[in-house]
């Protein structure tokens, strides 16, 4: 069995913990989900990416909602977690999922016209 690097399992408990601080703050809208961390391995800084379902406005209000309340986040976070040192925070909007959607599309458009060239 391989032996996992701290950060790796570090930066689990950080995704789960992010995940409920932010189900807690009423000012987000649309759904917010946490898709990833990555940690550096010495646990000072931490990427935290996430993705937004929901219309523009709802990306754009939880990007200026994410950067307004990041001491609180991080604040709470140093709560929930016993580390030494909390990591600064670094939101960054995931949009894997929306591009997997346009890749979906064209290839369903194309296997659409492949059966009408038939």
């Amino acid at each position: 069995m391989k032996a996992y690097k701290r950060a790796t399992r570090v930066a689990e408990l950080i995704q789960k913990n992010i995940a409920e601080i932010l189900r807690d703050i009423k000012e987000l809208t649309g759904l917010v989900t946490v898709t990833s961390v990555r940690l550096t391995d010495d646990l000072q800084t931490c990427r935290i990416f996430y993705s937004v379902i929901g219309t523009d406005n709802d990306k754009k209000n939880a990007e200026k909602v994410l950067t307004e309340n990041l001491k609180q986040i991080r604040y709470n976070l140093a709560q929930n977690m016993e580390l030494r040192r909390t990591p600064t925070i670094d939101f960054k909007y995931d949009d894997s999922g929306e591009k997997a959607e346009k890749i979906f599309k064209i290839l369903d458009k194309i296997e659409h016209e492949k059966d009408n060239n038939k």
